[in-house]
């Protein structure tokens, strides 16, 4: 962060805090998570011995691609990541950090999670202020503040094969970008690109390290829930559906005692 942003958000009384200071200070954690995304992305194909370029496409879309599916979905214009080089910039330096370090242990873990905790409350509050300002509702615009937050790791997970993390199974990830973008939603029109966005990014970001702490995630759906029938109950729904079927048939099928189906 430049030292312009830091005095803008530390030093400055709220009377006082310029618009310019606030939009830089969130572009700097909008660029932290893309840089962090960048490392994390890389960082797994740097374990499954991928080459360069498999870092370099892993990294990048682990950084970009939620914002991309975004703004492909909002039809609004080419893709911010493709046209500000920063994005790419920030997404290859992460790369690049994780092919000469070994990006593993406490010293990497957390200050990655809090990095990546608060860009994932900044892409949620973002991507819904946009589907906003295109007159998209309530509903969409939750839905494109949740994708923009949890895109690029969807994207990732899929291009190593694996079902994306975001679906199940892990602590609080979707739900947060969704209480972030819920933020946004009930803030005033007037007061979302300032105070919107950094409720957002707290709440975010908050909840997102808590569940991390806690342990915190959703019930898993439990495969065997629904009607179980016995055999006899079982058995009994056949018969009434052979019977059904003989007499569209025109046959007449015998009705079965009690001791046929012992």
């Amino acid at each position: 962060m430049t030292g312009h942003g830091i005095r803008g958000i530390l030093l400055a009384v709220p009377s006082v805090i310029t618009e310019l200071d606030v939009t830089e200070a969130f572009r700097v954690v909008d660029l932290a998570g893309v840089l962090c995304n960048g490392i994390i992305g890389a960082s797994i194909a740097r374990q499954r011995r991928f080459d360069l370029v498999g870092l370099i496409i892993l990294g990048t879309v682990s950084g970009l691609a939620g914002g991309v599916l975004r703004d492909v979905m909002l039809n609004v214009g080419q893709p911010i990541a493709l046209t500000d080089p920063a994005y790419l910039v920030t997404a290859l330096i992460g790369v690049a950090i994780a092919l000469v370090f070994r990006v593993d242990g406490r010293r990497w873990r957390w200050p990655l999670t809090v990095i990546d905790a608060l860009a994932l409350g900044c892409w949620a509050a973002t991507g819904t202020i946009k589907a906003q300002i295109v007159g998209l509702g309530l509903l969409p615009s939750l839905l494109l503040g949740v994708v923009t937050a949890v895109g690029g790791g969807m994207v990732r997970d899929l291009c190593v094969g694996q079902t994306p993390a975001v679906l199940g199974g892990n602590t609080l990830y979707a739900t947060a970008a969704a209480a972030a973008s819920g933020v946004i939603l009930l803030t005033p029109v007037s007061a979302r690109a300032m105070w919107g966005m950094g409720v957002g990014i707290l709440v975010g970001g908050g909840l997102t390290l808590l569940a991390r702490r806690l342990g915190w995630s959703l019930p898993l759906a439990d495969p065997d829930a629904g009607v179980r029938l016995s055999r006899a109950q079982l058995a009994q729904l056949i018969r009434r559906s052979e019977r059904a079927g003989a007499r569209k048939a025109g046959h007449v099928i015998p009705r079965r005692d009690a001791s046929d189906e012992r």
